[in-house]
């Protein structure tokens, strides 16, 4: 009976002990119910916040205590104010208003060609003839018919000056000879045009037809192409947003990359018509082309000058920075201390436009602040940090 009673006993401390034990983490995970699960979760948050405050209290301690801690290196420049002139960038081609074919007026076989490619000519000068089909003759014989009605014109004119001879005769002799002269002029116009000439002074870029070939006025009966180097120009076409600042005599640098070489000129014609399929207006911006290296069709590139501030804050591209807001940020120098230690701030900007590695700073960023430039990717928004700057 007395055994029994032990028994008993040892049994009822087991379950207290049992019921007093708390339970494990992973005891709660497996056989926990929900308001003990809650219970643990409000524990365990209540512990970290304590693990971390005390963590952060040793850490300020020993930042105090630490003289040998390792700070970022950093450089800055202080912000300035600039003269910023923007550019924008247009390809062209070059074009000249001198760059033509040269048709026959007259159908025949070309009799020959005085001049060859490359060769300068005059305008006005004689490039080729074909053969007219006998006209000549004509225009000979007619000249000699011309020649004797104005001689009896002359002397029925001297006889009626004189009261000899009847008005009919003077009329007569005197319209015979105005006919002839009149038909003579017409056929030479017309034997004109068996000889081609230069329409302006140029170069002969190419001889199409050779002599013996039957010509005609019309398409495909080209003889020649004749170029004028010294009136080129570069058109472009320019996006319809630049309407307002790209205007006539706005200043133009023009660089030719085949060339290696660069000009500079002025925008001379803005087209008034907005071309509704790419939503762009034409320019003309001449230039001089005095060694002749300057071809047609020559691919160029225009930048032109639409924008110019005289008192800009321009600062390095690479700096800036982008928040998750989509906001542009640089790091400043808040509070400098001893041995070149400082503290960064953000600083949110707004800017402007671009031109090389510099950008426009419109906003919140005044003159003589100093920015970080080299370490700035690294940085953080109050941290310490080493000014190396010499």
């Amino acid at each position: 009976m007395k055994n029994i009673f032990i028994l008993l006993i040892t049994a009822v401390l087991v379950v207290s002990c049992g019921e007093g034990k708390t339970k494990s983490v992973e005891d709660l995970i497996s056989n926990g119910t929900i308001t003990e699960l809650k219970n643990k979760k409000s524990e365990l948050t209540t512990e970290l916040s304590g693990i971390n405050a005390d963590l952060e209290k040793v850490n300020d301690k020993l930042s105090k205590l630490d003289t040998f801690k390792k700070l970022p290196l950093i450089t800055t420049i202080t912000v300035k104010e600039n003269k910023f002139n923007h550019f924008v960038e247009i390809q062209g081609d070059v074009k000249t208003k001198q760059n033509i074919l040269v048709y026959p007026e007259m159908p025949g076989i070309l009799r020959k060609i005085y001049v060859k490619e490359g060769q300068r000519v005059a305008k006005g000068q004689l490039l080729a003839s074909i053969d007219d089909g006998g006209m000549s003759n004509q225009v000979a014989q007619l000249e000699a018919t011309s020649q004797l009605a104005k001689t009896t014109f002359e002397r029925q004119k001297r006889l009626w000056e004189q009261k000899i001879g009847s008005e009919i005769q003077f009329l007569q002799a005197k319209t015979n000879y105005e006919s002839q002269k009149n038909t003579l002029d017409q056929l030479k116009k017309q034997q004109a045009k068996s000889l081609v000439r230069a329409p302006f002074s140029g170069v002969i870029d190419d001889v199409i037809k050779e002599p013996g070939t039957v010509v005609a006025p019309g398409m495909g009966s080209e003889i020649f192409r004749v170029v004028n180097l010294n009136n080129m120009y570069v058109e472009a076409e320019v996006p319809e947003r630049y309407i307002a600042s790209i205007t006539k005599n706005k200043e133009v640098k023009v660089l030719f990359p085949i060339l290696g070489k660069s000009t500079s000129s002025k925008v001379k014609q803005v087209g008034s018509f907005i071309n509704p399929d790419n939503r762009s207006f034409k320019i003309e911006v001449p230039v001089d082309n005095k060694d002749g290296n300057i071809k047609p069709n020559l691919t160029a590139k225009l930048q032109i000058n639409d924008y110019t501030s005289e008192k800009a804050v321009l600062i390095p591209q690479s700096i800036i920075s982008e928040n998750s807001k989509g906001e542009q940020f640089v790091y400043a120098i808040k509070d400098k201390k001893a041995n070149n230690v400082a503290v960064t701030e953000r600083v949110i900007i707004t800017t402007g436009k671009t031109q090389g590695d510099f950008i426009e700073v419109l906003e919140n960023l005044s003159v003589g602040r100093e920015i970080i430039q080299e370490g700035a990717r690294s940085v953080k928004n109050g941290q310490e940090v080493k000014v190396i700057n010499k």
